[in-house]
Parts: C-alpha cells; sequence; structure tokens
C-alpha cells in the first residue's frame, strides 16, 4: 500500500484535481484506491459527486468515535472516499492533543486493508493538518503550476518539506507533478526546466495540461474520465498514473 499525501502551501496548483483524477484512473487501472479529503473546505468531498457537508468524515474520526468504516463511501468502481466531515476545521487550529491526533491518523492508514494507493488531498498550508498528514504518510506528490509564481513558491516548500522531515525523522519519496501546463508559453518550458534542473529524478513525465475539462467537472461532481474521456486533461491523467506507479520521470 503506498500512503500519498498531496501538498502544496500554494492554492490553485491543482491538488484536488490531482487527487481526484489520478485516483480515479488508478482505479480504472484495476487498483484498489481510497482517497481522503484532509482540506476543511471539502473540495475532493464536492468533487467526487458527495456535497453534502453535514456527513461524518475524517474530522469525526479523529475527533469522535467514528471508525474509518462508518465514514468510507464507495464512490467509483475501485475507489473509495473519505470526505472531510464538519468538524475537521477544528483540528488546523489545534495544539493540545496534537501528536494524540496524528498519532490516530497514521494508525487508522496502516490499518487500512486491500488498498492499493491511499491519497490525501492536503489543505493549502503548512498547519497541523499538513504535518499530520507528513507523518502518516511515505510519500509525497507537489502538484507545481507551469507559471513563475508558483516556481517562485517551491524553494520555501521544500524548506518547509525538509523542516518537518527533519523535525519527524522521516524521508519522503518525492514526486512533482507539473499542472495547468501551457506547451506552447515559453514561460511554461521554463519553469519545467527549472524544476528538472533543480530536481532530478523527481518532475514525473507527463505534465497536465490547462484544459476547461478539467475546470468544468467538479462542478458536475465528476472526474475529467466522465465529463469529457476524450480531452487533453483525461490523456494526460492517464499517461501521469502510469508515471507515477512505475517511477517515470524527466531527467
Amino acid at each position: 500500500m503506498r500512503l500519498v499525501s498531496v501538498v502544496n502551501q500554494k492554492g490553485g496548483v491543482g491538488k484536488t484535481t490531482t487527487v481526484a483524477n489520478l485516483g480515479h484512473m488508478l482505479a480504472m487501472q484495476g487498483n484498489k484506491v481510497t482517497t481522503i479529503d484532509l482540506d476543511p473546505q471539502g473540495s475532493l468531498t464536492i468533487s467526487l459527486g458527495q456535497a453534502d457537508p453535514t456527513l461524518p468524515g475524517i474530522g469525526e474520526v479523529l475527533l469522535d468515535d467514528y471508525s474509518i468504516k462508518d465514514v468510507t463511501h464507495e464512490v467509483r468502481k475501485n475507489m473509495q472516499l473519505v470526505s472531510c466531515g464538519p468538524r475537521l476545521a477544528e483540528l488546523e487550529q489545534m495544539h493540545q492533543g496534537s501528536s494524540e491526533i496524528a498519532n490516530r491518523l497514521k494508525k487508522i492508514l496502516r490499518k487500512m486493508k486491500n488498498q492499493d494507493f491511499v491519497l490525501l488531498d492536503c489543505p493549502p498550508s503548512s498547519g497541523f493538518l499538513v504535518v499530520s498528514a507528513l507523518y502518516a504518510t511515505n510519500e509525497i506528490i507537489i502538484p507545481v503550476a507551469g507559471d513563475y509564481l508558483a516556481l517562485h513558491g517551491m524553494s520555501h516548500l521544500i524548506g518547509t518539506l525538509t523542516q518537518f522531515e527533519k523535525s519527524l525523522k522521516l524521508k519522503h519519496k518525492t514526486w512533482i507533478a507539473i499542472t495547468r501546463y501551457h506547451p506552447r508559453r515559453k514561460l511554461s518550458k521554463d519553469v519545467l526546466d527549472n524544476l528538472v534542473s533543480h530536481f532530478p529524478g523527481q518532475v514525473l513525465k507527463t505534465s497536465i495540461r490547462e484544459t476547461s475539462a478539467l475546470a468544468e467537472g467538479p462542478g458536475f461532481g465528476m472526474t475529467v474520465f466522465e465529463y469529457r474521456n476524450g480531452s487533453n486533461g483525461a490523456e494526460d491523467y492517464k499517461k501521469l498514473a502510469l508515471d507515477f506507479t512505475k517511477g517515470r520521470t524527466l531527467q
């Protein structure tokens, strides 16, 4: 079982889009996949068609007496969703008892059975929920949009992750996924080249091109494969899933 945190402190870079579509493609390839919405905003929950904000989720598992089975829903063939739940926001500001909560999340994930991939959609922050996710998982995917500001924030993000790993005494396998990519723009190509230069062997081979289908699908509770399967976004996430499972990167 591969336990994966999808993180970036910057919003709008495609974290939720990547969890939903990568997760669905991995499931379509025959893997057993669980996605966990660790963002109190609940974007993943909505994107996968589960729009009721009152349903218990991972927040209730960590704070109340719910078991993970109580809040796990089959949303696609081979694909499960654990929604955020209404209490998750309380954890972002937690101080007292935080280590107990982080340990609980780690134990819960380790005990999940018959799953090939568990993907955690983290909030755009460096707070307690992200630290807990990193503590509980052993791989990281960092979606990075193909623009200057996203590239500019990478050095800060990597520095933050390095501090987390040092304090938690952990070492993650880190992948970078290029999102919102414009192949005809020089800036996008420059960002890609810079990332490959600074992070050799970590940038997944396929860049996710900017496409309206990826932006529109969540509004209907659909992944790109359901909303517009022939689009560039569907083609790219299909390839990205293979890159991720086989470890194919740009050198």
